[in-house]
This record gives structure tokens, sequence and C-alpha cells, in this order.
């Protein structure tokens, strides 16, 4: 895990400047506030709106970043406004917080940005009752979050803009066909059903600390689809925490909310939160944990009892996490693994079309705008087929197979970066030798789709080596899909991945 976090490949230094630019523009926030003459209160729901603001926006363009950052207060402060006055009206508050939850899941439907509103709202209600908020705090609350989120814009898109100089993200939609696009109705409702769960269970145990539990259940279903990627989330999020409760013992509590060093942690772990969230959910939550007990800290609240609530609250959080996606409406992994892993396959197919194309001299052809979107999709693979090589399955027949898959769809990866690099040189696109190889394996990538697809097996002639680069590239695809075939090919009632 420490090899994944800190040798991580970071293409550009966008992690990097990611979370250098998050500890800039929070910073920035927290200042205004306090130059407003804000108490400690409106610099925390400030700085947790700057956060929001730099962290959950993923719109694929600028522009529509900048009209997302733009619409969170529009969503965030009525749900403020709502969470400040019901807060002596706990039946109220609490049918709120629920309706909040499904909408926020719900959002995702449609895409980046209604991803991003939903975060935005749920956290906003968040906030009011770590703050314990009541409506008379609600003018120096809003303008906390509007100084904030207009900082975080300024420094996002003025100041520090480096996504201008990126091409634009390529995000894949679900696959259709799978019962996926009925994903988001089914997740709202297993939200709903978890952190009804974590409400009541987590009230139990703590009348003022209830809201942890939710808030775990929330994030656990955050960025997740199936049952199987839920529950290794919920186990790297107790993971996480757990870890970040004695990072606590030693770091924060000492401390006694000491405003320098205080703040000098408080950036530290910005900017680990920003930096490992895309490598590692579990130091993420570290960073987090480390974060609200600083928080906690400089509120002056902060003690081992405290640490041991919300070790238990985070607890409830997960198990309702996990009762909600076991057996409400549960979208299993193979659903998911199987429709990723065959949109992966046909970019494969639609990478070697387009190396054909820019062989054959065709004005446009451009294989390597594929490329990226083989990456997206392995990507997404990665992370449908976690719960499957994940050290704690049980299964290990399943996880060597899943493993299997995902070496040879590297391999394809590998052979399909290669042919496009061979193809981008204009002495071999003069080549009609390689024209023709590429037409033939285009033909024999589709070949091997429909094979995989009706579970006939997909036999590859021996060919002789190439000395062309471009054609050993074709080959060793050729072969890498057909040795696809036997991990991929399972009975009905067997599938890949049955978690």
């Amino acid at each position: 895990m420490l090899k994944r976090v800190f040798m991580a490949a970071d293409p550009g230094r966008t992690r990097l400047r990611f979370a250098a630019r998050a500890v800039l523009g929070i910073g920035l926030a927290v200042v205004v506030c306090g130059l407003a003459g804000h108490s400690l209160a409106g610099a925390v729901t400030g700085g947790l709106a700057a956060l929001l603001a730099l962290f959950t926006v993923t719109d694929a363009t600028v522009r529509g970043q900048a009209l997302t950052t733009a619409l969170l207060p529009a969503v965030g402060l009525p749900v403020l406004a709502a969470a400040a006055g019901l807060h002596d009206h706990p039946v109220a508050r609490d049918l709120v917080l629920l309706a909040v939850v499904g909408a926020g899941v719900y959002a995702r439907r449609w895409g980046p940005r209604g991803h991003s509103l939903g975060v935005f709202a749920f956290m906003t209600f968040f906030v009011a009752q770590f703050l314990h908020a009541t409506t008379d705090q609600l003018p120096e609350l809003y303008a906390a979050v509007l100084l904030s989120v207009l900082t975080a814009a300024a420094v996002r898109f003025g100041l520090w803009c480096y996504e201008r100089r990126l091409p634009p993200a390529l995000v894949p939609a679900p696959p259709a066909g799978t019962g996926l696009a009925r994903a988001t109705t089914r997740q709202a409702v297993q939200a709903m059903a978890g952190a009804g769960f974590a409400l009541v269970v987590g009230q139990l145990i703590s009348g003022q600390r209830w809201y942890w539990a939710v808030g775990a259940t929330w994030w656990i279903f955050v960025n997740t689809t199936s049952r199987g990627e839920t529950l290794v989330r919920g186990f790297r999020r107790v993971l996480g925490t757990v870890i970040g409760i004695g990072l606590g013992l030693l770091v924060a509590l000492p401390l006694h909310g000491a405003p320098a060093p205080t703040a000098v942690l408080l950036a530290v772990c910005v900017f680990g939160i920003f930096y490992t969230a895309a490598v590692s959910y579990t130091w993420m939550m570290l960073w987090v944990t480390l974060l609200a007990e600083l928080l906690y800290g400089l509120l002056g609240v902060l003690n081992p009892g405290l640490l041991a609530l919300r070790f238990a609250e985070t607890g409830v959080g997960a198990v309702g996490a996990v009762l909600a996606v076991l057996f409400v409406l549960p979208i299993t992994t193979h659903a998911v693994t199987d429709a990723w892993i065959r949109r992966a396959l046909r970019c494969v197919h639609a990478c070697t079309a387009e190396a054909a194309a820019r062989l054959a001299g065709v004005p446009g052809a451009d294989p390597a705008v594929r490329v990226t979107e083989l990456e997206q999709l392995l990507g997404r693979v990665r992370l449908s087929v976690a719960p499957l090589v994940h050290p704690l399955n049980p299964m290990p027949a399943r996880k060597r197979r899943a493993r299997r898959v995902l070496a040879l769809l590297d391999d394809c990866a590998w052979e399909i970066r290669g042919l496009v690099t061979v193809a981008a040189d204009p002495e071999a696109s003069q080549d009609a030798r390689l024209t023709a190889a590429c037409r033939r394996v285009e033909a024999a990538v589709e070949a091997a789709v429909e094979a995989l697809t009706d579970g006939r097996d997909f036999p590859v002639a021996d060919r002789p080596l190439a000395e062309e680069p471009a054609l050993t590239h074709l080959h060793g695809l050729e072969r890498a899909l057909a040795e696809l075939a036997a991990p991929l090919r399972t009975p009905t009632g067997s599938p890949l991945v049955g978690a």
C-alpha cells in the first residue's frame, strides 16, 4: 500500500499540482473568511466549501467545471438552511437528511455535475450537524460558503488553471444493456436504507455524533456501482479510519488545539487527501480522519473518548452500507465487470481500426484518442474487479482468473500503444504491407469479441516472427485476445465474479 501511494506514476505531475493547488485554494479561502471577521465556525464551513469545490468538481472541460462550481451554492445554501432550521426537530431533520442522501445519489445519473452537486448538498447538511448550526448563524455561514467558493474558483480557474493545457478528460459512461442504466435509482434506495440504519444505530450510540455513521455510509457509496466494490470500499474506510485515529492519538491529541502547529498539520492533511485520493482510498481516509481530529482540537473537544466514538460510528456506517448492498436491490459484481470488460474489448477493436486508417493515410485518423479512452476503460475494469483480487477474497480460483483477465487486458493495451506509436511514424504509414496486416488483425479482433460473447473458442493460427514492429504488435494483440477467451468464457450461473 505504501509503494502504491508514494511510487505510483504521476504523469505530468497532475496529482502533485492537484494537491498543491488545493492547499493554496483552501488556505486562501480560510484567510478570506478570517479577514471578513467570521468566527471559527464560519472559517470551518468556508474551508470545507472550498475543499469540496476543488475536490468534487470533475467535469470534462474547464468551462463545465466553472459552471458546476458556480452551481454549488445553489444547492448547498438551501440545504444548509434546512439543516439549521430543523436543528431542534430531530424527526423532521432525520427525514430531510435521508431525502438529501437519496437525491444526492440519484443525481449521479446526470454525470459528473450531478455527482458534484449531490456531494455538496450532503456535505453541507453534514457540516451543519458537525457545528450544531442554528438559524441565527445562517448569515455568517452563507457568507462563508459564498466567499470560499468564489476564492476557490479564482484559484482554480484564474491563478492556477493547469487543466487548460491538458486534453479534455474522458469519463466513460456506464455500459448500456446490462441493467446499469437503473444503477443510480437502485443505489439511491440502497444509500437511503444504509443511511437509515446508520442514523438509528448511530443515535443509540451517541445523540451528538450520530452523523459520523451517516457520513461513513454516504462516502462508502461514492464512486461505487456493484456490491463487491462497496464491500471493499467499506473495508478500506474502516482501515483508514483506524490508522487515522492511531495517528491522531500521537499527533492531534498532544497539540490541544494549538493554532500554529494545527494550521500546519491541517495543510498537510489537505495535501494528503488530494494527493492520495486517486491511488488509495485507505490513505485518503487516514488524512480525512486526522483532519477531523485537528478540527475538533481547534474546537476544544478532542479527547480519547471522542476518538473511540468516531471509530464506533464509522463501524456502524460501514455495517449499514454492507447490509444495504447485500439485501436491498443488489447490483452484482459480475454484471458490472462483464459490461466494462466488453466495453474495453470493443475499444481495442476501435483502436486497431483507427491505427489501420492512419497507416492507410486516411485524413483525420487519430488512434491516440482511442488509446486514452482505452486507458479510462481499463481503469474502470480494475475498479470493478478489485473485490476479486482483494487479499481477503476467500475464492482463490476466481482471484486467479480475475488476475489473468487483468494481465491479458494490460497486454492488449501494451500492444495497442506500441501499434499506435508505429502508426504515427510517417515512414511506416507508407508501408502497404502493414496496412493490410492491420486490416486482417482488425477483423480478427472483431471475431474474437464475437467468440467471447457466445462462448466459442477463438483459435489463432501460428504466424512467423515479424521483423516489422507493427506486425509484432499486431500478432501479440491477436494472441492476447485469444488467451482472454478461456478466463472470460464461463457458463451461466458460474460467472467470473459472483460477489
